[in-house]
């Protein structure tokens, strides 16, 4: 398919036949004459996909990027291992769900059939209880996968059906946007669940483990973000909810070769080089200043993290203006997470899943396999006989003892996998973070969006409020080809076609249901 500029092609859409086309604005296919010249401060997702967009028309890019390399929170970096191996470490395991249509996009201008990617073949979900949810056998369209996973589901019990408040989880049937924001922003991901009386399990496993994906205690998640994120994954989209991981490292399978893509198109990646401020020019434009100088663009693209776009609006004075400065330093992040990531002795059983969700196991929120889908850990394990295990915890609490919550998501491992317990590290590292953005309840309408309040500057990244049902990674990818569209736009250029999943409740009946519950 065809992005309305040659060699440029669309995020094609997969197996959902309701998939909504985005059109980019019309246009000329590339610039003629003297292309403007726009920075991109930041290189992780939103900004690669910005940077590639404008690229594509040949609009001249820099891209800068404070860290070595490219990839943002997906970015990875080399570490040297007790024994003496070399091994890449990163921030942790994400999914690569089939609803990333514009993500997938992306990643297509350098593996157009997606072969870097490996589908896991299930994502378990296993409670202290001894209860386990398997999402393997559901179908992928709905309403039969909701139906589906209820007959499936042990945690859903007849008794249990009964007992649930049916007119409360009426808005999981027609979500729009923003519709969805104007009805639920105001409350807490925690009493939408707790409205709807879901069994114990079953709330864990199913739902508040969506919350949890957000790096957020669901007390301080916005339902309406819930809601979406339940539509996109499940209720809305016919793409199921399996995954895709990359096959190897992000920096080999991702980011060195999209790196090498834009370099053929003619950017200049800066990585090291962190954007200190910026200021308007006289008469349309931005002064953008780095350690090495300043520099004049036509545009400039801001896609960085929330301490980073905050940081840089603190050293740009007379960016914007005075209310759209102060959303953004009202952004918030959420509290610390933890990876650790262990590299043992011994293998774990050969029946372990590749991924797990847990419930009830301490901080423990899911644990990773490496070798079961990554190259280079699976190499390791070749070598050694062991294994590389992964373990998350989202939302520490932010005075915990971080050392305690180390050692007791090792102790949460043996108890999932009993097998470890024999096993000796040969070497483990630990990554804390806590910058996220964090989707808090009533934080939607001060949201920064795609467009400021100066038409030569530009917001891309997952804090970005933005009009389409996209969330996470693919909230990124998506906001990136938006700020690139706003850019080509004015300059009389050809935008990026997007796709999404179906922007309301697919099933008539349901949504005409779904009116009942008001708003």
């Amino acid at each position: 398919m065809s992005a309305g500029g040659k060699g440029a092609p669309v995020a094609r859409h997969g197996r959902d036949r309701r998939a909504v086309r985005v059109p980019g604005p019309e246009g000329r296919p590339r610039a003629l004459g003297a292309a403007p010249a726009v920075a991109v401060a930041g290189g992780g997702i939103a900004g690669l996909a910005a940077a590639t967009a404008l690229a594509e028309r040949g609009v001249q890019v820099t891209l800068y990027e404070r860290e070595e390399t490219l990839g943002g929170r997906l970015a990875g970096w080399p570490v040297e291992l007790a024994d003496g191996s070399s091994a890449t470490m990163s921030r942790g395991f994400h999914a690569f769900f089939r609803q990333y249509y514009n993500l997938r996009g992306l990643l297509r201008r350098v593996d157009p059939g997606l072969d870097v990617l490996a589908g896991l073949p299930d994502y378990p979900l296993q409670h202290r209880n001894g209860l386990c949810d398997s999402f393997a056998r559901v179908p992928r369209t709905p309403p039969w996968s909701a139906l589906g996973f209820v007959a499936l589901s042990p945690a859903f019990g007849w008794r249990d059906l009964t007992r649930m408040n049916p007119r409360a989880a009426l808005p999981l049937l027609d979500v729009r946007v923003p519709e969805v924001y104007d009805r639920l922003d105001d409350v807490s991901a925690r009493d939408f669940l707790s409205r709807i009386r879901f069994p114990e399990a079953a709330d864990h496993l199913a739902f508040e483990v969506f919350s949890r994906s957000f790096f957020a205690d669901p007390r301080e998640l916005s339902a309406a973000e819930l809601v979406l994120m339940f539509h996109i994954y499940f209720l809305g989209s016919s793409e199921g909810l399996l995954f895709d991981v990359p096959r190897e490292p992000y920096p080999d399978a991702l980011w060195n070769p999209l790196g090498e893509y834009l370099t053929g198109h003619g950017v200049r990646l800066r990585t090291g080089h962190a954007v200190l401020g910026a200021a308007p020019t006289p008469g349309g434009g931005v002064t953008l200043s780095t350690a090495a100088g300043e520099s004049p663009y036509d545009a400039l693209v801001l896609a960085l993290d929330t301490g980073g776009l905050q940081a840089v609006i603190g050293g740009s004075p007379s960016l914007g203006d005075a209310d759209w400065r102060a959303r953004i330093m009202r952004l918030r992040t959420t509290p610390p997470f933890l990876v650790s990531r262990y590299w043992l002795d011994r293998p774990v059983g050969a029946d372990r899943a590749g991924f797990l969700g847990t419930g009830g196991f301490g901080p423990l929120d899911n644990v990773s396999v490496l070798e079961r889908w990554e190259g280079e850990a699976a190499r390791w394990t070749a070598r050694t006989g062991g294994s590389v295990v992964e373990l998350h915890a989202y939302a520490v609490d932010p005075a915990a003892d971080r050392p305690a919550v180390q050692d007791r998501l090792l102790a949460e491992l043996y108890r999932v996998y009993p097998e470890t317990r024999e096993a000796k590290v040969v070497d483990v590292r630990h990554e804390w973070r806590a910058d996220c953005p964090l989707f808090e309840v009533g934080g939607h309408r001060d949201r920064p969006g795609v467009r400021t309040p100066d038409p030569c500057v530009v917001l891309a990244g997952d804090l970005v409020r933005t009009s389409l049902p996209v969330a996470l990674m693919e909230r990124a990818a998506t906001t990136g080809f938006l700020a690139a569209n706003a850019l080509l736009e004015r300059w009389g250029l050809r935008g990026q076609t997007l796709w999404t999943v179906p922007d309301r409740g697919r099933v008539p009946a349901l949504r005409a249901l779904a009116s009942l519950a008001g708003g």
